[in-house]
């Protein structure tokens, strides 16, 4: 019982760094903001009375909520069945998917949206080639409407969604739909009956995680949108730039943070993965009463069970051939999605390699003009090297305290591991803009605001959590008794994780920091709040020109960050490779 609890103790005071980095620069000021949406120490909700009655701040509120559902829908429509595919391919393809589809995940935020600029601009690719085409005597209006928006807004939440989707069917025992198509059931049968019933937690939770995210969209609104389809991020930015009213931007914040608490108390966020059919019989309630609809239902059910026994025996144990309609329409499917989320990215390499003083596609000749301008502008190479040293100093900072807080958290109880995770993954789970309102704040009452310390502090505060997740997946893998016996042969425990811990966990902390520098050289939202003008991030210069005047400079940048990626993945497979030749050499025995 006392190893137990100093096993515990130990857990927690690992995990200390990051609940103190947490709670300084993001949990103070969020319950300080809360306070001043209440009016303390009167306490009183009439800041929330007087924001709900302004008919623009309810447009703006409702507006919020509409495009965040129908931006997730779409995802879920179009995520679904691609992950569906994904999972059913065979092995070798299924891993090539699922690297297409992560690239533009893990590809800056802003070089997709630059992408799409360059594509559904007046003098974009689209419009360009059907003016060439003689299809149009004029430009199309593609661009800075709700369509637009909603077309920037899936492209950027797509991969997340059907990565979400792979990982819980992964989970999914196939010999399941085996059995059910065995006994005769059609295959469309098959898949509604026993495969969607046990993918819909995860259904459930990739589209609360979507629709979050998309509730704290800044980026897009503000490149792709118009006048009219300003959202609720967009106000709390340009309060915090401009006028700087406190209680505004407070109430404004925990609005928003509301409508995300609201939504995931009701559906309810099951990040556990678990599966199984006993989690998916219905719960009768006591207070049903019978009805006309269920006694119909169940007269139909009785006078067709005659037809559907002989039915069944009829066709039980019959083989069905899939057919080449649902094979091909299937390939269609991933072929477009995969040129969705692909085609923008190679569209931006394509025309950063233009010769022209403008950008066009195609090119009307090839030359490294851009990519020169980018190298030899200071402003451009400035920026993108602070973005390297604050990227590199976030991924140090998160990845130490992040990993010492995973591991830590291996050894507590499940009940204090679930609350201190609830806890810590808070940054990546609530709409950005109120992290970064938060931040804002917290660094504000250090006296960090324009430094170089406080954006490594608030950017950190998601990477984080990133770290947390990936370390704490790989942990949950390890064999602890590798660590017993360690200890049995005396070792200490210091001596435990760095000769047995630290190796076999190894690439999931590479990955984590590779993540968390990734997170870190992307990140605008909150490190345009913490900048104050001052530090000059490659992300905050993107932004700029993207609202001021597009430099062609811009697609030599996208170009690049679409290749950071490729090498994260690459980096990634080789720590992967090395590590898993190195578990196969065999261990000499004892007898030798």
């Amino acid at each position: 019982m006392q190893t137990l609890q100093k096993q515990r103790l130990t857990g927690i005071g690992l995990a200390l760094p990051v609940l103190i980095v947490l709670v300084v620069v993001f949990g103070i000021p969020l319950v300080q903001l809360f306070l001043t949406s209440l009016n303390a120490p009167m306490f009183s909700v009439s800041n929330y009375l007087r924001f709900l009655q302004d008919p623009a701040n309810v447009r703006v509120v409702l507006q919020t909520v509409q495009i965040s559902v129908i931006a997730t829908a779409a995802c879920l429509i179009v995520g679904y069945p691609t992950a569906y595919l994904i999972v059913a391919a065979p092995k070798r393809l299924r891993i090539v998917l699922i690297v297409l589809v992560m690239i533009p995940y893990l590809t800056s935020g802003l070089a997709r949206t630059y992408a799409w600029i360059m594509i559904l601009g007046d003098s974009g690719l689209i419009n360009n080639l059907l003016l060439q085409f003689g299809i149009i005597s004029s430009p199309l209006l593609l661009i800075y409407n709700r369509m637009a928006l909603y077309v920037g807004m899936v492209h950027i939440m797509l991969p997340m969604m059907v990565l979400s989707l792979v990982s819980v069917m992964l989970g999914i025992d196939k010999s399941l739909m085996a059995a059910a198509r065995s006994m005769g059931a059609p295959p469309f049968t098959a898949f509604c009956r026993v495969f969607f019933p046990l993918s819909i937690p995860g259904v459930r939770s990739a589209t609360l995680l979507v629709f979050v995210i998309c509730l704290g969209f800044y980026i897009i609104p503000a490149s792709l949108g118009g006048l009219g389809d300003v959202m609720l991020s967009n106000f709390l930015a340009s309060q915090v730039t401009t006028t700087f009213d406190l209680v505004s931007v407070a109430t404004g914040s925990f609005v928003l943070l509301a409508i995300a608490i609201v939504v995931l108390s009701i559906l309810g966020l099951d990040l556990s993965g678990t599966q199984g059919l006993a989690a998916q019989v219905p719960r009768r309630s006591r207070f049903a009463r019978p009805s006309l609809i269920g006694w119909l239902t169940r007269s139909l059910t009785e006078f067709s069970t005659g037809f559907r026994a002989k039915r069944w025996t009829a066709h039980r144990y019959r083989p069905r051939g899939e057919g080449w309609l649902p094979e091909i329409g299937g390939k269609v499917l991933v072929l477009l999605v995969l040129t969705y989320l692909l085609a923008p990215s190679v569209v931006v390499i394509v025309m950063s390699f233009s010769s022209g003083s403008y950008i066009e596609f195609p090119p009307s000749g090839l030359s490294l003009r851009w990519y020169r301008s980018f190298f030899g502008n200071t402003a451009w190479y400035g920026a993108a090297w602070t973005s390297m040293e604050i990227g590199l100093a976030v991924a140090l900072l998160s990845t130490i305290v992040g990993t010492l807080a995973a591991y830590g958290l291996s050894r507590t109880s499940p009940r204090l591991r679930s609350t201190l995770n609830v806890v810590i993954l808070t940054p990546i789970t609530i709409p950005v803009i109120v992290v970064g309102v938060a931040c804002y704040f917290g660094l504000a009452n250090l006296g960090l605001i324009g430094s170089r310390t406080g954006v490594i502090l608030a950017q950190s505060i998601g990477a984080i959590s990133y770290v947390v997740v990936i370390v704490s997946a790989t942990l949950a893998n390890f064999d602890r008794r590798l660590e017993q016996a360690a200890q049995s042969m005396r070792a200490g425990p210091l001596q435990t994780f760095a000769r047995v811990t630290l190796p076999l966990i190894r690439p999931g902390i590479i990955g984590g920091a590779f993540l968390a520098f990734i997170h870190s050289f992307d990140e605008v939202v909150i490190t345009s709040l913490v900048s104050g003008f001052s530090v000059t991030t490659l992300p905050l210069k993107m932004w700029e020109n993207i609202r001021n005047a597009i430099d062609p400079t811009l697609a030599a940048v996208a170009s690049l960050l679409t290749v950071l990626p490729m090498l994260w993945l690459i980096g990634m497979c080789v720590v992967w490779q090395r590590s898993e030749s190195k578990a196969q050499f065999p261990i000499p025995s004892a007898a030798n």
